[in-house]
């Protein structure tokens, strides 16, 4: 135990981020390991999750190593409901004056430790159950979204005790329904409420970093629609050369719905109300983060490329502007369809005009926009009126609204760029994220004067969701220690 006293508030960031690394290189990147080589999908792409034991698994293993770690006052407990994801919840009193008492404000730390599907493309020698560390990436799907939050947070709550600094109340919460839109999280957030308290300032170790040499926290997140589109012109196939050109194809019908609501030339979505103008302060910051990531905003993903007269050519982006490249990934709404059906494999393929074709939409919507009202706009959009009467239907799968950060506090800031510079050597960047994390939105309404901590680890080619995916393990230890140093920042809260 390091011998300083309980009235010292200051975390020593260098020892921290020694010992942090330490345990890093000694345990938690085995751990991860383990994590990363048990599929447990999400609910929404594994219904039968419950009879397959997946996720009971990881939320038992990461469970027993938390209370393996003796952290002084830690509860820890798993919480079920019935035909729910099980959450677990874990409390750490306070020790800085007043730190328990009812009014006084706790810190939440959140994670999650489901995961998407595989995918296909990963490298020969990788793969999404097989992990395998390399060159300071550790491979495989779910390790940097978002297995390594638990561990990180218990270790940064941990290096404070080690270090006997003072620190607020700590609660944490970690789900395992986030990569299914969290459809079972709100009915835990309003069962452990009142465990919760009052939340001054909420750790979410589930979102990116533009670069890995400095703290990034996100100011920003989209938020999402999407669901099934299907048209259907026939009862079955039928021979192409007997009906084509008087049998309309689906696939044609299916592009002149999509072209209501998206310019295919420009990739402009249509509706107005799906659009929001972007705040002064965002406009703000995202110029400065375009000075500082320049070309890397758009080089960072892995273009298809071919020879051409022996020359490389790269396929291009839909911008080369770095501002605008940021804000077209975070403060423009976007359609991608992620999933098709009706079509058979290439070697399949026959002659055959296809009775139906369907997509799966995934529409990512700007901060400010409702995802729910826009849903009943899109399905009215898309079936109205359909060409040839064909029969058009879209069927819903969820919407969650995106989320806009709260004006921060001058201590957080302060703390923000104290443990950016402590570890990275570089003032924290502000950066807007193109994904979706419903907790945010949930928490910011339950608890409005928050201070909002939401970082991660997917920075540059991490790709989460797709192949290949990482997690950096040098940035993840810096971020581990920074978290600590931000949470030993947090002023006293006497009730």
């Amino acid at each position: 135990m390091n011998a300083r006293t309980p009235a010292d508030h200051l975390l020593q960031s260098a020892d921290a981020l020694s010992h942090i690394s330490k345990q890093w290189n000694d345990d938690i990147v085995r751990q991860l390991t383990d994590y990363i080589a048990i599929p447990a999908k999400s609910p929404g792409f594994a219904p039968d999750w419950e009879k397959l034991g997946f996720i009971d698994t990881v939320v038992r293993n990461a469970a027993s190593w938390a209370e393996a770690q003796k952290v002084e006052g830690l509860k820890l407990e798993v919480v079920r409901l019935p035909g729910r994801t099980p959450v677990i919840f874990f409390e750490v009193p306070g020790t800085q004056p007043g730190a328990n008492n009812a009014s006084a404000q706790t810190v939440l730390m959140y994670g999650h430790l489901d995961k998407q599907p595989e995918f296909e493309g990963w490298r020969n020698d990788l793969g999404p159950w097989t992990p395998k560390y390399e060159d300071g990436k550790l491979y495989g799907r779910g390790g940097a979204d978002d297995g390594y939050a638990v561990y990180a947070s218990i270790a940064a709550v941990q290096e404070l005790k080690r270090q006997n600094v003072m620190h607020p109340r700590i609660v944490g919460l970690i789900e395992t329904c986030e990569e299914s839109g969290s459809a079972d999280l709100l009915p835990y957030v309003d069962l452990l409420k009142t465990r919760l308290g009052d939340v001054g300032l909420v750790i979410c170790l589930d979102s990116g970093a533009g670069n890995y040499d400095q703290l990034w926290l996100t100011t920003s997140l989209r938020g999402m629609a999407s669901g099934t589109l299907k048209v259907e012109i026939l009862t079955e196939g039928v021979h192409s050369g007997d009906s084509s050109g008087l049998v309309p194809s689906s696939f044609r019908i299916m592009r002149m719905v999509l072209d209501r609501l998206e310019d295919s030339k420009t990739g402009h979505l249509l509706p107005q109300s799906f659009h929001c103008e972007v705040p002064a302060d965002r406009m703000q910051q995202a110029g400065a983060t375009a000075q500082i990531l320049g070309d890397e905003l758009y080089k960072r993903f892995p273009w298809a490329h071919y020879d051409c007269g022996g020359a490389t050519t790269f396929a291009l982006p839909t911008t080369t502007d770095p501002l605008q490249a940021l804000l077209k990934r975070t403060w423009e709404p976007t359609l991608s369809v992620t999933g098709a059906e009706g079509f058979p494999a290439l070697k399949d393929a026959g002659n055959v005009l296809r009775p139906y074709s369907a997509f799966k939409l995934s529409l990512r919507l700007p901060p400010l926009v409702d995802a729910v009202a826009c849903l009943d706009e899109l399905k009215t959009l898309l079936e109205d009126n359909a060409p040839y009467q064909a029969k058009v239907t879209f069927k819903p799968d969820g919407a969650a609204s995106g989320w806009n950060a709260p004006s921060i506090d001058p201590w957080f800031e302060n703390a923000l760029n104290a443990a950016s510079n402590a570890h990275f050597g570089a003032d924290c960047g502000y950066i807007g994220q193109g994904g979706t994390i419903p907790l945010m939105n949930m928490l910011s309404k339950g608890f409005p004067t928050a201070q909002m901590m939401v970082c991660g680890v997917l920075g540059p080619k991490s790709n989460a969701h797709g192949p290949n995916e990482f997690l950096h393990v040098p940035y993840a230890k810096k971020l581990t220690a920074a978290v600590a140093q931000v949470i030993a920042s947090m002023p006293p809260s006497v009730g």
